[in-house]
């Protein structure tokens, strides 16, 4: 019996996806086996999802990072020392598309930072303006519920971390 990690009410990351809640802890009849599985969620969309218990951290379900560690998320948001090297956006895509992948928050924190700043360098793909929205809008939902404010506040908050980027191209 794999022991559940996670409570029904409890909320948690999904990679790529955003936040859910458990919404319920169930066992369904599967080709003879009885699986576990837990049923989220998504709070944006409102999609349900179920991820057996035993697959749950290798799908990269996760907690919601603790208040005491924003801190290191918004430092990962504060550095400007980020090296762009001369790969070709694709490329650079892809390496993007991997971090997300991981659902750690830090390291969509790492893919919005580097478009964020790269924006301001030059003009972005198609495929990076949405990784961009993308990897947005997971801190945006991840932050708001731990932070317990308002998407539109957290937001603000994180547009304002980059407007030292923003000035610097137009001086």
């Amino acid at each position: 019996m794999v022991e559940s990690k996670f409570q029904v009410g409890g909320m948690v990351a999904y990679p790529g996806q955003g936040v859910a809640e458990i919404s319920d802890i169930s066992k369904k009849s599967l080709g003879g086996q009885i699986i576990t599985f837990y049923e989220l969620r998504m709070l944006e969309t409102d999609i349900k999802i179920m991820v057996p218990v035993h697959k749950a951290e290798a799908v990269g379900l996760r907690s919601l990072i603790m208040k005491d560690e924003v801190n290191v998320l918004m430092d990962i948001l504060k550095t400007r020392d980020v090296i762009f090297d001369k790969q070709t956006w694709n490329r650079r895509y892809r390496g993007f598309v991997e971090k997300i992948k991981t659902g750690s928050l830090y390291d969509v924190a790492e893919v919005y930072r580097d478009l964020s700043l790269l924006k301001y360098k030059k003009t972005l793909s198609f495929g990076e303006k949405r990784m961009l929205e993308t990897a947005k809008a997971l801190i945006v939902r991840e932050l708001g519920v731990v932070k317990e404010l308002s998407e539109e506040k957290v937001e603000e908050e994180l547009e304002a971390l980059f407007e030292d980027a923003a000035a610097e191209t137009t001086e």
